[in-house]
């Protein structure tokens, strides 16, 4: 099978699959619990949302002589896909002993984070975290505007649905923002050529889109596998298609592929990408890519 879009259907569909053995490759549904459950037919070529800003973490340890003495802030929605973004998170923290100074979960309706806000003026972290959905991130931004909140690091989730860059310019400059997949990544393959191939491609087929949905890429690279596992099996047999699924180990336009024991993709981190002055996001693949501190004036 391939697999449906989003993770709540996945969920629906994968203990079907599994119930009668059949090999399911899916692109859509990045919940960190549908590798927990011990699938064995289960496969996905996306992020799981534990990775959304854990390479922020990292960056900010490479921008540090001693990772250790990073002090971060953290702001979450309670929901469950910002609870797996925050245990991503977490996991990165615990790995470089950095420090976590406030560790805040966002008011239900998210429409106000300034207490959260006002602990980090007062504490100033080197880095602040938040995951709340794209109100969230529209309350982030507006608020650290109106308190004139400056810290070297800021990463969130759901900056471009927000629109976070359009409707607070001057403070979204610096955001990190984390994405599934970029034009711009330095990633081929000999059926899709490069990143930017396969995006003009898309954009050929089809002329409406004036920009390419990350869905469609990954759906494009989960075809792929199922076709790169379909000639290695040589077999219509379902537990052979499913050995041939997991030994994939590739390189393709939307990122290299690896499945854990669990299914999910280990080999592709989720890209952050860096709001600049004009409001354009630029690609991230690496610290030193990244300004920092972030250049705000208040």
């Amino acid at each position: 099978m391939l697999g449906p879009y989003s993770s709540g259907m996945t969920k629906a569909i994968a203990p079907v699959s599994e119930k009668f053995g059949v090999p399911m490759v899916e692109a859509e549904g990045a919940s960190r619990s549908l590798f927990t459950q011990g699938y064995k037919y289960l496969f996905a070529v996306l992020s799981t949302s534990e990775q959304y800003l854990a390479t922020a973490i990292d960056f900010a340890a490479a921008k540090s002589s001693d990772p250790k003495s990073v002090r971060i802030a953290l702001a979450f929605e309670g929901d469950p896909f910002s609870m797996d973004v925050r245990a991503g998170v977490m996991d990165k923290i615990n790995e470089y002993g950095m420090k976590v100074v406030i560790d805040d979960q966002l008011p239900a309706d998210l429409s106000d984070m300034s207490t959260t806000l006002t602990k980090v003026k007062a504490l100033k972290p080197d880095a602040l975290i938040i995951s709340g959905h794209s109100k969230g991130a529209a309350t982030a931004a507006r608020q650290i505007d109106e308190m004139k909140v400056n810290v070297p690091m800021i990463a969130l989730t759901h900056c471009e649905a927000a629109k976070v860059q359009e409707k607070f310019p001057k403070t979204a400059n610096g955001f990190l923002c984390p994405t599934q997949w970029v034009e711009t990544l330095s990633k081929s393959d000999p059926m899709f050529g490069s990143a930017a191939d396969w995006n003009a491609g898309f954009k050929a087929d089809y002329p409406s889109y004036t920009s390419v949905p990350y869905q469609s890429a990954q759906a494009s690279a989960a075809v792929y596998v199922f076709k790169e596992a379909f000639e290695a099996a040589n077999s219509f047999d379902k537990d052979k298609l499913r050995d041939a699924i997991s030994a994939v180990e590739m390189e393709t336009f939307y990122g290299d592929i690896k499945f854990s024991a669990q299914g999910n993709n280990i080999a592709k981190p989720m890209f952050m990408r860096q709001i600049d002055a004009s409001g354009t996001y630029g690609l991230v693949e690496k610290a030193g890519d990244m300004v920092y501190p972030r250049n705000v004036a208040y």
